[in-house]
């Protein structure tokens, strides 16, 4: 690691950045610095500026992405290298605001039965029964688990923030099945240990990668040909309870969300709540 790459990184500790975010914003300065061949620090203004032009123009990269990128090397040249350039002045693409992909409740089931090994099974049924981050899923801990208030208690996720979010019972039956294969003292989904090291010997919980990959597998098996993510299984936690009625307020604590405005987008995306307002436009427009 290069002495300027551990600079920016401690910065960012510092600065309370969390660790998705430092990850992302050392990417955004890797490729740039790979773009040029050069370190970062030997890099001009202008030679910048025409990589973020050439990111937009010519790569026509996503606006997070791009978002990300310039947060990223306005952080490292700003708070690093103490070069406030007025490049970073210029408004910046704004993210887009696309509706969340929604899987409907029997798409969710469809996709979980395809999962063939237990402890994806479990770790990904507790991610959309939770409403979980799948970083939040993977690092759940034994001691999270509260069965006397029936409660999942989420440290540290986004934000820094903690949150208490209601478990279900059959969540719990599964947990627990899966925990007594393994009995590990701290994590409730230890990663994989070498070949005659117990599962309760690891020292990691499970990847996030695997996750993915064990999801994105048993989406293939499911026949399901929406485009969807781990991450869609939060968006239909969301939704889902949306549709059985409960409170907006609720989802959001639920959710961690700190603005009821990024929760209220799933009340555009709930079959139910749209059905209603479509027979109510209807009678209302039945005389035009």
């Amino acid at each position: 690691m290069t002495v300027l790459r551990q600079r920016m990184i401690e910065d960012m500790q510092l600065r309370g950045l969390s660790e998705r975010t430092q990850d992302a914003y050392v990417r955004a300065v890797r490729k740039m610095a790979e773009h040029y061949g050069r370190s970062p620090d030997q890099i001009s203004e202008e030679e910048l500026r025409q990589y973020l032009l050439y990111l937009r123009n010519e790569k026509h990269v996503s606006s997070s992405l791009f978002v990300v990128t310039l947060c990223g090397l306005k952080f490292l040249y700003e708070r690093t290298l103490h070069r406030h350039w007025p490049t970073f002045k210029l408004p910046r693409m704004t993210r887009e605001k696309k509706l969340p992909l929604v899987l409907s409740r029997e798409e969710v089931r469809r996709i979980l039965s395809c999962l063939r090994k237990p402890r994806y099974r479990a770790c990904l049924g507790t991610i959309y029964a939770c409403g979980l981050r799948i970083s939040e899923g993977a690092r759940l801990q034994v001691g999270d688990i509260d069965s006397t208030r029936m409660m999942v208690q989420v440290r540290q996720s986004k934000g820094s923030k903690d949150r208490s979010v209601p478990l279900p019972g059959s969540t719990l039956a599964g947990l627990r099945a899966y925990w007594r294969t393994h009995r590990h003292a701290i994590w409730l989904f230890p990663t994989r240990t070498p070949k005659g090291i117990p599962l309760a010997k690891a020292t990691e919980p499970i990847g996030v990668k695997s996750v993915q990959r064990a999801f994105e597998a048993a989406l293939r098996e499911s026949g399901v040909t929406k485009a969807a993510t781990v991450h869609t299984l939060r968006h239909s936690y969301a939704t889902h309870l949306l549709e059985e009625g409960l409170d907006l307020r609720m989802i959001q604590e639920y959710l961690g969300h700190q603005s009821p405005r990024t929760t209220s987008v799933y009340t555009h995306v709930t079959q139910r709540v749209n059905k209603r307002a479509g027979v109510a436009i209807n009678r209302l427009m039945a005389d035009l």
